[in-house]
């Protein structure tokens, strides 16, 4: 399941304030901030078959290609693949449920995305399913 959880932003004289009240984070283990070295790399393709992520962009824009993993074996290489982009001005929290695989591009100079998950580092290894860049033939 893929899902928005949408923020806001409070202004006044003294500046601004970005939140996201509706983000349940009693699930979340740990959090890690990602920033491409440039605007060509492509990051991924990268799965986790019991892991959930939140993904919430803190600077700039990302393209995030999803795709859910049909066989953790042999996956399809023709399943869908879906392209999001998200902005920090949306002030959304992008959730993925278990199953699904992601590669992302920063469309902006100096971009940085926030990834939260529900497992420790302790289980990364044991949830790692990576797949070559062209692995998937279906991008829209």
């Amino acid at each position: 399941m893929m899902e928005y959880i949408q923020g806001g932003i409070a202004k006044d004289q003294r500046g601004q304030i970005r939140f996201v009240n509706d983000f349940d984070m009693s699930l979340v283990k740990r959090f890690y901030i990602i920033k491409n070295a440039d605007l060509d790399l492509v990051r991924g393709w990268r799965a986790h078959r019991i892991e959930q992520r939140w993904f919430y962009v803190l600077s700039g824009s990302f393209a995030i290609d999803i795709v859910k993993i049909d066989n953790w074996d042999n996956a399809s290489q023709d399943l869908e693949v879906k392209k999001v982009i998200l902005n920090s001005s949306d002030n959304q929290v992008l959730h993925l449920s278990t199953g699904y695989g992601t590669a992302f591009q920063a469309l902006e100079t100096n971009s940085e995305i926030l990834v939260f998950s529900d497992y420790g580092i302790e289980n990364a290894t044991n949830d790692d399913y990576t797949y070559p860049l062209d692995y998937f033939i279906n991008k829209n």
